[in-house]
């Protein structure tokens, strides 16, 4: 039996080395997950602003601000409905998550390539799989 030949009794080891990562391939994989990451933030933001009408938080904080805005002497009434309109917040909620979609985007591609850099000078991770 040779040296290098594992014993029954030992699981086998495989050495792996990453060397390199497909930038197209991180440039898929993370336009995929953060469009479903902004469709996502939009489903919650449009859940929680429903919630939050549904409870009456906006009409309790419309009227302890015209009560504060009454007490300081102002002539204008304050309207957070107006504000905080369900489209207006949904509207800023995509336009949040296609920026977000951007930038991870854009930064994941550049991380790819910037391992692939590294790796190039020092060859890499390297990670031990073993069978058990």
């Amino acid at each position: 039996m040779s040296p290098s030949a594992p014993r029954g009794d030992e699981p086998r080891r495989v050495k792996l080395t990453f060397s390199r990562i497909d930038p197209f391939s991180v440039m898929k994989i993370s336009f995929l997950l953060s469009v479903s990451m902004g469709i996502a933030a939009v489903v919650v933001v449009a859940a929680l602003w429903m919630m939050l009408q549904g409870m009456g938080v906006f009409s309790t904080l419309n009227d302890t601000l015209n009560e504060l805005a009454a007490s300081t002497n102002a002539e204008r009434s304050i309207n957070v409905l107006e504000l905080l309109s369900f489209m207006r917040v949904i509207s800023l909620a995509i336009v949040l998550g296609v920026a977000n979609t951007i930038l991870m985007t854009a930064m994941a591609t550049l991380t790819a390539v910037i391992y692939n850099i590294c790796a190039a000078l020092v060859g890499g991770v390297q990670s031990t799989m073993t069978d058990v």
